[in-house]
């Protein structure tokens, strides 16, 4: 025997247990304890060699125990030999034998665990700039204007407004006063943060009045744009005024070019634009977690 060695009987309350034990060889057993289970020790017998005859007397029904214990590394073959002494004769008939079936063993864990405590909206003003455009016909002045913009980092969304000369500011500035009078439970109260949020929709288009060409493009194609060559808008329209919320592209710089196609008339171009990010607050809880495994355990059938 290497190790550890355990053997279960069930034995009688007022059982007499007769315990005979020995090493074939003569070699020295590290531990020989007799449990009552699951962990009540009842005899303890350290580096022995022989028991003969050990009597102990049983004091309650139940399963026990009989632990053998190697330390060595030498093997120990040994000899056990148990003889019950039932007290009466209602318990002569005891049937010593033990079953094992498989429970459910359920345990708490504690751990740590993050969470989301809020998130909050974050709006930023990407631009917001009023920009002169000359006529197609002034000789001094291209009829193009071109400015860039930045979407910040974890933008989620974004939009843009553009509005042509009064008429176009007007319909931004009324829909600013129609919000400031707005249930208080409209929010953002920005009309730019609403189209941002894809959100808003009161702003008229409006279908008279000064127009101009607009065109969002990245790096390269407003390269290709100026220089007439074909090109890929992220956007474009040929408006008095126009808004949308964007969900892509949303990181990088990025250009608005305005285009006035009008031979006499210059215009100005309010545009305005407004980026989404979420900021989020994180935090620390303990959750307890119910673990259930499956264990056997010993059990008599009297």
């Amino acid at each position: 025997m290497l190790g550890e060695e355990s053997l279960y009987y069930g034995l009688a309350e007022g059982d007499q247990l007769i315990v005979n034990f020995n090493e074939i060889n003569g070699k020295e057993l590290k531990e020989f304890e007799i449990t009552e289970y699951p962990s009540s020790s009842k005899f303890m017998d350290y580096k022995t060699t022989k028991l003969e005859n050990k009597a102990i007397t049983i004091a309650k029904s139940g399963i026990y125990k009989f632990r053998l214990y190697n330390s060595s590394l030498g093997q120990r073959i040994c000899k056990l030999k148990l003889q019950r002494i039932p007290s009466d004769d209602k318990t002569r008939k005891f049937d010593t034998s033990v079953y094992w079936k498989t429970v459910n063993d359920t345990t708490y864990n504690t751990s740590q665990e993050n969470y989301l405590v809020r998130r909050d909206t974050v709006f930023t003003t990407v631009t917001d700039q009023i920009a002169k455009v000359h006529s197609r016909g002034n000789l001094s002045d291209d009829n193009k204007t071109t400015f860039d913009f930045i979407l910040p980092s974890n933008t989620v969304a974004w939009g843009y407004y553009i509005g042509v000369d009064q008429q176009g500011q007007k319909a931004y500035e009324d829909a600013v006063h129609f919000l400031s009078e707005a249930a208080g439970s409209v929010i953002p109260k920005t009309p730019i943060n609403q189209i941002a949020l894809g959100i808003f929709s009161s702003i008229p288009k409006l279908q008279s009045g000064e127009d101009i060409g607009f065109y969002i493009t990245d790096t390269q194609n407003t390269e290709f744009l100026l220089k007439g060559q074909s090109f890929y808008p992220v956007k474009m329209g040929k408006v008095i005024n126009d808004y949308s919320s964007m969900t892509t592209p949303l990181t990088g710089r990025y250009y608005v070019t305005l285009i006035n196609d009008n031979a006499v008339m210059g215009v100005t171009v309010n545009v305005k634009i407004a980026a989404v990010s979420f900021n989020e607050v994180w935090g620390v809880r303990e959750v307890r977690k119910m673990v259930v495994e499956g264990k056997k355990v010993p059990y008599l059938k009297n």
